[in-house]
C-alpha cells in the first residue's frame, strides 16, 4: 500500500500536472438507502483510476457516511476539521488501497448550513486548491432529498442516480428527479440500475423511467448501464475491502467497468465544460 504521507507529499506538488488538468465534479446518488449508491462510488472511482484516470471520492453522506468503512481505512481527520479551521484540505485528504483518494464527511455537513461566510469563503477556497489536483470528484451523497443533498447535486449539475428494479426504489429516484426538475434546476442526470437479474430486467427498470421522465418532465436521461446481482458484494463489504480488489473477476465489477467505459465514450464524444469552478460559485449562492 502507498504510504500516506509520501502520496499527500507528491499530491501538494505536482503542480505541474495539475495546472493542465481540468476538475469535474459528480455526484453520485439515489432515491432511497440501500441500493448499493456508496458501494457503487468507490468502485465506479477505481474503475475510473484504473484507467488512468486520478479520483477523489468525498463523502458527502450525512446520515451513513461509510466510505472509510466500505475502504478498510478509518478516516484520522474530515470534513469537521477543515470546517473548523483546524486541518487545511490536503490533511483532511486519507488515502486508502490502490491510493485511493477520499475525505470522510459524516456529521460535518450539518454545520455546512450554519457556516458563516467567513468560514464559508474559507471552505469554498480550500475546495478550490484542489482544481487540477484530480480529474474526478465524486461526492457521495446521501439517500434522498435533504438540503445538504440537493445542494450538492445542483452546485454539481451532473449526477448519477442508483436505482434498483425494486418498484419503491424506482419511484424513489424519478421522485427525486421529479423533485429536482420541478425546483428548476437544469441537472444532467444520468441512471445507473443496480442488482439486475439480466440485461432485460435492467433494459426494462431504465425504459421506465425514461419513458415517465420524458412524458411528464421532458428529460432525456441516458442510461450508463446494468450492475449484476452479485453476492460477491456483501463479502467485500464484511471484508471492508473494495470489491474491485476482492473479488475483481465478479460479475458486479465486470459491470461497473461496461458503466464506466461507456462513461468515458460519452465524456470523450461531449466534452462537458462543467468544472469545479463553476461548482463553487453555485456553492456559494446555494448556501448563502
Amino acid at each position: 500500500m502507498i504510504d500516506q504521507a509520501q502520496a499527500l507529499r507528491h499530491l501538494v506538488h505536482s503542480k505541474d500536472i495539475r495546472s493542465a488538468r481540468t476538475t469535474r465534479v459528480i455526484t453520485v446518488t439515489s432515491g432511497k438507502g440501500g441500493v448499493g449508491k456508496s458501494n457503487f462510488s468507490l468502485n465506479f472511482a477505481m474503475a475510473l483510476q484504473n484507467r488512468g484516470y486520478s479520483v477523489l471520492i468525498f463523502d458527502a453522506d450525512i446520515s451513513f457516511a461509510n466510505i472509510d468503512v466500505l475502504l478498510g481505512t478509518p478516516a484520522k481527520y474530515n470534513l469537521i476539521h477543515l470546517l473548523k479551521g483546524e486541518k487545511s484540505i490536503w490533511e483532511i485528504i486519507q488515502v486508502g488501497p490502490s491510493g485511493l483518494q477520499f475525505i470522510a464527511g459524516g456529521s460535518g455537513f450539518q454545520d455546512l448550513v450554519r457556516l458563516s461566510d467567513q468560514e464559508l469563503e474559507y471552505f469554498s477556497e480550500q475546495i478550490g486548491k484542489l482544481h487540477g489536483h484530480v480529474d474526478f470528484i465524486l461526492f457521495d451523497t446521501g439517500a434522498g432529498l435533504s438540503k445538504e443533498t440537493v445542494r450538492f447535486i445542483t452546485a454539481a449539475e451532473e449526477t448519477i442516480v442508483v436505482t434498483t428494479p425494486e418498484p419503491t426504489s424506482i419511484t424513489d429516484a424519478y421522485a427525486l428527479i421529479k423533485m429536482l426538475k420541478t425546483m428548476g434546476h437544469d441537472i444532467a442526470f444520468r441512471l445507473v440500475i443496480n442488482r439486475v437479474t439480466d440485461d432485460r430486467e435492467g433494459n426494462q427498470t431504465a425504459e421506465n423511467i425514461r419513458q415517465v421522465a420524458s412524458k411528464y418532465l421532458g428529460l432525456e436521461i441516458p442510461v450508463l448501464g446494468f450492475i449484476p446481482d452479485d453476492a460477491n458484494v456483501t463479502k467485500a463489504v464484511k471484508r471492508q475491502t473494495p470489491l474491485s480488489i476482492a473479488f475483481p473477476d465478479s460479475q458486479a465489477i465486470r459491470g461497473i467497468d461496461r458503466i464506466t467505459a461507456r462513461f468515458l465514450l460519452e465524456e470523450k464524444e461531449n466534452p462537458s465544460t462543467r468544472t469545479i469552478s463553476g461548482f463553487l460559485q453555485r456553492m456559494k449562492k446555494l448556501w448563502t
